[in-house]
C-alpha cells in the first residue's frame, strides 16, 4: 500500500549521514577457486590505529544519533519497569535443602539463597556484594550431595572465564578457589563432599598459540588441594574443541562422562564403575546421536537419547551388563512420540513406591506436562497435567534422593520466571510454590498463533503479539528469530516485547528451521548445506505478516543476535526490501573467517569450514559481508556489539557496517553502538535496560511507531496473562 505523497506506508524520511573515512583495501584472496574479496581486514584488528580512529568516531555517531531518537526516553522508562520484574529457578534439592536463584525487581543480578528444612531461607551468593560495580555474574553452581558444600563459577567484564570457588553452606565461607580454567566447566560431586570431578582447560603453555580456549580435560579433584594435584580422567586424544559432561550417582558408585566436538549434535558416552576398577567404558561412541545419561537411585542407567528417535526417548539399561547398553536392548520408559519432542524428565516416587516419570513435551512450541509410568511397568502415560498457560517449562526437579514431590519452572510471554509445586497425591494439575514480582503492571497482550509458508513449502509456526489480536489494521511490527544451534524459541516473559506491544506495536516470533522446535530433524534442516533454508523460513514469516494484514514492509523491523544476527544479516543482504529496519546484535556475519576468532572454530559442524572447498561454497552463499552490492539501497541497520564478547568477536560487526555505510544507496541510517565490560552473556539488569531502549527506539523510528504511543500510559492497564489463539 502506498500513501498519498506515494512512498511506502509507515516509509520514514532521514536525512543522509555522513560517516567516519573507512579506507577500503584492495585485498582479493584465491580460496579453492573462489576470489573472495576483504576490504576491512583492518577492522578486524583491536590495536590497529585506523580501526582504533575509526570505533571512536562511530561511537560518536551513534551515540549523537540514538540520543536524538523522539521514543528512547519513553521506553527507556517503560523497560526500566519491566526489565526489573523478577525472575525464580526451580529449586535444587539436596539433602532437605533447597538451592534456587532469585531476582527481585530493582535487583541487577539473582541471588543464589538456600532453603533449610525448617523453612529458614538465607542469601548464599549476591554477585552485587562480590562486587558492587556489577559487572560479576554467577556462571554455575553445584551443591555436594550432602547439601553441606557448593562449588560455584564466576566470572567479570563478560569474559565468561569462570573461576571456580568451594563454600561451606553452613558458614557462607569459601573453603577453595579461585581455580581459573573453569569456563563452561560441570561439576560433579562424589558423596562426603571432598571430592569432585570437574572440567578444567589445559594451561596456555601447554597448547598451541591461539588454541588457549580449546584443550579441556575431565580431572577428580579433592577439596582444598592444589589443582596442579588433580587427577587426569579423560579427554587426552580427544579433539582440541570438546566440551565434557560429568555426571555422577548419588551412591558415588558410578560416573559418566560425555564429549562432544564443538557443538556438533552428536557426543561420545563413557560409564565407570567407580567401586570396580574404575575405568571408563564405551556406552557411545562414533555414533551421530545425542544422549544423555545418568544413574539414578533406582540403580539403573536412564538414557535420555534421540537415537532413533530425533524427537527424543527415555529409556533404562544395567549400568553393571554392557550387553543392555545397545539400543536394541534399551527399555523405552517414555517413547518417542509423533508430534511432540522430549526436553525434560524428574524421577519422583509413586503411591505404591514405584517410580514416576514427570516428562516435559513441546508441540508447536509450547510446552506440556505429563506424567509416566516407571521402567517395571508398561510404558504408559498416566496424566496430563495442567499448566498455568500457554507457555514454557524452564525445568522440573524432584529429590535425587526420593519423594513424592517435583517441582516445575514456568513462563509465557506476560509471566516471569515463576515454579510451581506438583504431587503424585494429585497428579493432574499444579500449584503455586514462588512467583516472581513485577515492578510495574504488564500491559495486556495477545498471542496469535499461525503458520508461514517458506520457499520449499515447508510450514513455519509464528507466535504474533499485540495488543488485540486483530490483524485487521497494519501497524509497526518486529519480527525476531534465531534458527540455529538446536535452540528453540518457546513463549518466555520478554520486556522489549511487551514494551513494544504497549506502544502499539506488533512483536512476532518465528520458529525457524535449525531450532529443536520439532526435534533434531528440524534442526539439521537448518545447518551447514541446508542453512538457505532458514533465511528463506524468516522471509515467508515477514511476508506472511504482510499478507495477513499485520504489518507493512515500511513498517516491519526484524530483529536478531548472535546466530540470529547472522539470521538478520543475511535477510538484509539476500532481501533488502523486506523491512525497513533491522537490529543486529553481537553477529556473526564474515562466514570465510569466522572460525579463527571467539569460540567459532566450535561451530563448524553447525555452519561448514572455509577450510572444505565445497563448505566455503555453503558459506560464501549466503555470508553477509560478502553479499553487500555497492548501489543496493538497505535499510536502516543498529549493530549492537560487546568488547568483552569472547564467543563472537565484534569485527564481524564492525566490517558489515562499514560495508553497508559504503555501499547503500537508500539514505537510511547505519550506525555501530558498542559496549565495554560486558560480553555475549549475562549482564546487569540496567545495562539491559539502556540497550533494549536504544534497539527498539531505533526500530520505532524507522517503523513509524509514534514517541507518544511508546509513553501512552493507558496500554498498560489489564492482566498479566496472555489470551492465545490459533489461525492456519
Amino acid at each position: 500500500p502506498r500513501a498519498p505523497g506515494g512512498e511506502p506506508r509507515g516509509a520514514v524520511t532521514v536525512a543522509r549521514m555522513r560517516y567516519p573515512e573507512a579506507p577500503r583495501l584492495d585485498l582479493v584472496e584465491h580460496l579453492h577457486g573462489h576470489p573472495v574479496a576483504d576490504p576491512y581486514r583492518w577492522l578486524e584488528e583491536d590495536d590497529d590505529p585506523r580501526a582504533q580512529a575509526w570505533l571512536a568516531a562511530q561511537d560518536e555517531l551513534a551515540a549523537g544519533s540514538l540520543a536524538e531518537l523522539p521514543a528512547r526516553a519513553a521506553f527507556a522508562g517503560r523497560l526500566g519497569e519491566l526489565v526489573h520484574a523478577g525472575a525464580v529457578g526451580v529449586p535444587v534439592w539436596r539433602a532437605g535443602r533447597a538451592f534456587s536463584v532469585r531476582r527481585d525487581p530493582g535487583q541487577e543480578h539473582a541471588v543464589l539463597r538456600v532453603r533449610e528444612p525448617d523453612g529458614d531461607e538465607r542469601v548464599l551468593l549476591d554477585p552485587m556484594a562480590i562486587d558492587p560495580a556489577g559487572t560479576t555474574t554467577l556462571d554455575a553452581w553445584a551443591p555436594s550431595w550432602e547439601g553441606d558444600r557448593l562449588a560455584y563459577q564466576l566470572s567479570t567484564g563478560g569474559d565468561e572465564e569462570s573461576r571456580l570457588f568451594v563454600l561451606d553452606v553452613a558458614t557462607g565461607e569459601d573453603v577453595e578457589g579461585p581455580v581459573d580454567r573453569c569456563r563452561y566447566s560441570p561439576v560433579a560431586w562424589l558423596p562426603g563432599g571432598e571430592e569432585l570431578f570437574y572440567v578444567r582447560r589445559l594451561a596456555p603453555d601447554r597448547v598451541p598459540a591461539g588454541e588457549e580456549q580449546f584443550h579441556r580435560r575431565v580431572w577428580r579433584h579433592r577439596v582444598g588441594t592444589s589443582p596442579d594435584d588433580d587427577g587426569l580422567v579423560h579427554g587426552e586424544g580427544c579433539d582440541p574443541t570438546t566440551y565434557f559432561g560429568v555426571r555422577t550417582s548419588r551412591d558415588g558408585r558410578w560416573l559418566v562422562v560425555s564429549g562432544s566436538a564443538g557443538t556438533a549434535p552428536r557426543d561420545d558416552v563413557w560409564l565407570a564403575d567407580l567401586a570396580g576398577d574404575g575405568r571408563l567404558r564405551e556406552l557411545q561412541v562414533g555414533v551421530d546421536a545425542q544422549t544423555a545419561a545418568w544413574v539414578a537411585r533406582d540403580g539403573r542407567l536412564w538414557l535420555l537419547s534421540d537415537r532413533d528417535a530425533p524427537r527424543w526417548r527415555l529409556a533404562v539399561a544395567d549400568p553393571g551388563d554392557p550387553a543392555s547398553w545397545a539400543p536394541a536392548a534399551w527399555r523405552d520408559v517414555v517413547p518417542e512420540q509423533p508430534d511432540a519432542v522430549l526436553s525434560d524428565v524428574a524421577l519422583v516416587d509413586g503411591p505404591d513406591g514405584d517410580l514416576r516419570v514427570v516428562a516435559v513435551h513441546a508441540v508447536d512450541a509450547t510446552d506440556r506436562l505429563s506424567v509416566w509410568a516407571g521402567p517395571d511397568g508398561a510404558a504408559e502415560r498416566l496424566h496430563d497435567v495442567a499448566t498455568p498457560g500457554a507457555g514454557s517449562i524452564s525445568g522440573v526437579s524432584a529429590p535425587p534422593e526420593g519423594g513424592r514431590d517435583a517441582w516445575v519452572g514456568y513462563t509465557d510471554y506476560a509471566t516471569p520466571p515463576s515454579v510451581h509445586a506438583w504431587t503424585v497425591d494429585d497428579p493432574g494439575r499444579l500449584a503455586g510454590w514462588e512467583r516472581a514480582g513485577v515492578a510495574g503492571e504488564v500491559p495486556p497482550v495477545t498471542v496469535v498463533e499461525t503458520h508461514a509458508t517458506s520457499a520449499d513449502g515447508t510450514p513455519v509456526h509464528l507466535f504474533v503479539l499485540s495488543a488485540d489480536g486483530h490483524p485487521d489494521r497494519t501497524r509497526p511490527a518486529v519480527l525476531y528469530g534465531y534458527g540455529g544451534f538446536n535452540v528453540a524459541l518457546t513463549p518466555a516473559y520478554s520486556a522489549q516485547a511487551l514494551a513494544w506491544v504497549a506502544a502499539g506495536g506488533v512483536w512476532a516470533v518465528a520458529n525457524l528451521r535449525g531450532g529443536s522446535e520439532h526435534g533434531e530433524e528440524w534442526h539439521r534442516a537448518g545447518m551447514r548445506e541446508r542453512k538457505q533454508n532458514v533465511f528463506d523460513d524468516f522471509a515467508a514469516a515477514g511476508e506472511h505478516l504482510v499478507a495477513q494484514g499485520w504489518t507493512t514492509h515500511g513498517q516491519l523491523g526484524v530483529m536478531g543476535g548472535s546466530n540470529g544476527g547472522l539470521l538478520v544479516g543475511a535477510t538484509l543482504t539476500q532481501r533488502p526490501g523486506l523491512a525497513a529496519a533491522v537490529v543486529c546484535s553481537a553477529p556473526l556475519l564474515d562466514m570465510v573467517r569466522y572460525e579463527r576468532f571467539g569460540l567459532g572454530r566450535t561451530w563448524s559442524d553447525e555452519y561448514g569450514t572455509a577450510e572444505d572447498p565445497e563448505q566455503l561454497g555453503w558459506l560464501l552463499g549466503y555470508s553477509p559481508y560478502h553479499a553487500v552490492r555497492d548501489g543496493a539501497a538497505y535499510p536502516a541497520v543498529l549493530f549492537t556489539t560487546f568488547e568483552s564478547d569472547t564467543r563472537v568477536h565484534p569485527l564481524h560487526a564492525r566490517k558489515l557496517a562499514a560495508a553497508l555505510q559504503h555501499a547503500s544507496s537508500s539514505g537510511a541510517p547505519v550506525l555501530l553502538r558498542r559496549e565495554t565490560a560486558v560480553g555475549h552473556g549475562a549482564r546487569a539488569v540496567s545495562r539491559t535496560v539502556g540497550l533494549a531502549a536504544d534497539q527498539l527506539a531505533f526500530l520505532a523510528r524507522h517503523t513509524a511507531l509514534a514517541a507518544d504511543d511508546a509513553a501512552a500510559p493507558d496500554r498498560r492497564l489489564g492482566g498479566p496473562q496472555p489470551d492465545r489463539r490459533r489461525s492456519a
